[in-house]
């Protein structure tokens, strides 16, 4: 990681994937919104397996970005912890348990999305 404060938000986005990925984050997704929404360029979708490792996903989030200057604008739902929003401005990440994400399916919701590549950084678990 180099000066995550001013990469792009792809740069970020990816970043953010491995964070997760080597927490062991479920399913990593990453979609690219830009011609979907303006609230940002790119979501995250994955699941963890218990409240305690999709607040442990948050945590690490948000401890190794800020090592960078990187803080959420906002997070929501922690307390709960069966979907987390993390709001980083370009990049949006849901962290959910299999239920809640299976309920939504933002993917499905996001269908217009293009989906990036993200398999030479993911390791399937």
């Amino acid at each position: 990681m180099n000066n995550l404060s001013t990469a792009t938000p792809l740069d970020l986005a990816t970043t953010m994937v491995e964070i997760l990925n080597e927490k062991n984050a479920g399913d990593l997704r990453l979609l690219h919104v830009t011609d979907q929404t303006i609230i940002a360029d790119y979501f995250i979708i994955c699941t963890g397996n218990s409240n305690t490792q999709i607040k442990a996903f948050a945590g690490e989030l948000e401890f190794k970005l800020g090592e960078y200057g990187v803080k959420p604008l906002r997070t929501e739902g922690f307390s709960e912890a069966s979907w987390i929003v993390m709001d980083f401005a370009s990049v949006i990440v849901h962290i959910f348990n299999r239920e809640t994400r299976e309920f939504y399916n933002l993917e499905r919701l996001w269908g217009d999305s293009v989906e990036v590549d993200v398999s030479g950084i993911v390791t399937e678990k």
